[in-house]
């Protein structure tokens, strides 16, 4: 696939993988991207996954026709993009590596070399002449490893952006880019958003024609929606005013509560999204707890604390800097209910939440008293 003129795609499409990083469900499969930039010399973006190891030199191979590339740029140091370091190099071994210092340290940890033989170690604001093509290097540290480094071709105004911009999927899959990039970004980004702000701002100082990600499709049309979603979740923003419900239930009774506050919420016209945390994609329930301005916890006492897909759950929100919404709690207990308690006690670090007056207390099964309160909570909402 020609990116432009000169850049050519040559990556690869995982579509047997379940599970990305071991955790995040990937039913559209996922894709490790890298590209060659064609000149005087020739700059290879990148490599893919240890399991596509032929596939991408032969992808080389055929994009090159013959010529030998110059350079190999590491931008992140994770294995889907520098499992074929060492292959690349037995293939084509007077080619140069350039990468950021703490990649190179990356290096030895992981083929136990730092290539000093042959290397180019490059850090903010250096550049790397192919011909007619520049490439200039901005270090993203913690986007979202400490050593990331993304690169803009100022000839053809091609950012190359490393893991930022990225979903999952491959770059075929017919689906919104939002739903699953925002999972992405919430699930593997999220707790770095200072730093993608910061590399915002960097990139808002550079003339954007096309992104080329390391995972998922090349984005050449209408960057400013993706640049404004990048800036809505990195600030930790609301993206949509709407509630999402996240709930776990034994018996059903806290379930019940769950689905009827959501009915009362749907009959006002208010956007809802509702999670059984045991049995739904918790990733994707996390992602919509950043996506919607109103979250609910919904769940039961369990051993004196909370369910443990409730307190998995509040963990992953907070530690991905959950903050600056408003907080509703249900909880359920039939001697001695402690669940409100202990989520509002978990969500203390987070910044800037707002908790509703109303807190719903069950008492077993839903009564009179406890259909008022979610009411009362529907109304706040």
């Amino acid at each position: 696939m020609n990116i432009t003129a000169d850049i050519k795609y040559i990556g690869v499409d995982d579509r047997k993988l379940d599970l990305f990083e071991g955790q995040y469900p990937v039913p559209n499969g996922m894709s490790y991207n890298s590209y060659a930039i064609m000149d005087e010399k020739i700059a290879i973006m990148d490599s893919v996954d240890a399991h596509f190891t032929q596939e991408w030199l032969d992808n080389i191979k055929s994009t090159l026709a013959g010529r030998t590339p110059d350079y190999l740029v590491v931008q992140h140091m994770e294995p889907d993009h520098s499992a074929n370091i060492e292959s690349f190099k037995a293939a084509y071994p007077n080619a140069c590596i350039v990468a950021s210092a703490k990649a190179f340290a990356m290096m030895k940890n992981f083929f136990g070399t730092e290539y000093a033989d042959n290397r180019l170690v490059v850090g903010e604001g250096d550049t790397l002449s192919l011909g007619k093509h520049t490439l200039t290097f901005v270090t993203a540290p913690m986007v979202h490893w400490p050593e990331v480094i993304v690169t803009y071709d100022s000839t053809d105004r091609v950012l190359f952006s490393a893991d930022a911009f990225g979903k999952f999927g491959t770059p075929d899959t017919d689906e919104p880019w939002a739903d699953e990039a925002r999972r992405y970004y919430i699930g593997i980004v999220g707790k770095y958003g200072a730093q993608v702000q910061a590399l915002l701002k960097k990139a808002a100082a550079l003339d954007i024609a096309t992104i080329c990600p390391l995972h998922g499709p090349v984005l050449n049309e209408n960057l400013s929606y993706y640049l404004g979603l990048y800036d809505t979740w990195s600030s930790y923003r609301p993206e949509e005013d709407g509630v999402l419900i996240a709930y776990t239930s034994v018996y059903g009774h806290t379930k019940e509560a769950a689905l009827r506050l959501a009915q009362l919420l749907r009959d006002k016209g208010r956007t809802v999204a509702v999670y059984d945390l045991a049995r739904s994609d918790e990733f994707a329930a996390v992602a919509d707890a950043f996506r919607y301005s109103k979250l609910v916890l919904a769940t039961t006492t369990y051993n004196a604390d909370i369910f443990p897909f409730m307190r998995q759950f509040i963990d992953h929100l907070t530690e991905r800097g959950f903050r600056s919404r408003t907080v509703g709690l249900i909880e359920n207990g039939s001697w001695a209910p402690m669940a409100a308690k202990v989520m509002r006690g978990m969500l203390e670090k987070s910044r800037d939440l707002t908790f509703t007056e109303t807190t719903v207390k069950i008492l077993s099964a839903l009564n009179a008293e406890s259909e008022a309160q979610l009411l009362a909570l529907a109304a706040e909402l």
